[in-house]
């Protein structure tokens, strides 16, 4: 199911499909979303029946926002709906630019709103299984050592966060 999205058309930011968006490559919003509790990063598996990257390893949870959504709105949406997690204080780290091939003929040429929420422990997820197929705490040190180790299980996106932009999200 796609959605209007925010994307960059001849220099306009214009309500574009979301599949159309990511078949041409064009610059379009987005959202990505980091849970922290103590030294431990929440990671999703994405589900099979994504139209891309199935089966990857990502970050919490990422998305576009919707026509007319603020970011942050989005982020919080996008947490209840992936991984039934609500009322999570959520801080905006930066805002970041990637193109990255996601497979399919499709590509991903985001600006990224990054939030982070910091936890004093783990909480009860409760996952979407049509969106996330497993979950996992991770330290930073034994996710780097995993994507450096077999890069071709996590997202283009989730390296290149933590390859480019650890500082902005983590610090």
């Amino acid at each position: 199911m796609s959605a209007l999205i925010p994307t960059w058309v001849d220099g306009s930011l214009i309500a574009l499909d979301k599949l159309e968006a990511h078949q041409r490559g064009l610059r379009h919003m987005a959202v990505s979303v980091f849970v922290m509790a103590g030294e431990d990063l929440l990671i999703q598996r994405r589900a099979l029946g994504k139209y891309h990257t199935p089966g990857l390893w990502a970050n919490t949870c990422c998305t576009h926002p919707h026509w007319g959504e603020e970011p942050l709105a989005c982020a919080q949406r996008r947490l209840r709906e992936e991984l039934g997690i609500g009322d999570l204080t959520l801080t905006h780290r930066d805002r970041v630019e990637y193109r990255a091939d996601v497979g399919g003929g499709l590509t991903e040429h985001e600006v990224v709103d990054m939030f982070m929420a910091r936890l004093p422990e783990r909480i009860a997820l409760d996952p979407d299984a049509e969106e996330v197929m497993d979950t996992r705490w991770i330290s930073l040190d034994a996710l780097n050592a995993a994507i450096r180790a077999d890069p071709a299980r996590y997202t283009p996106w989730l390296r290149i966060y933590m390859r480019e932009h650890a500082a902005q999200i983590f610090a």
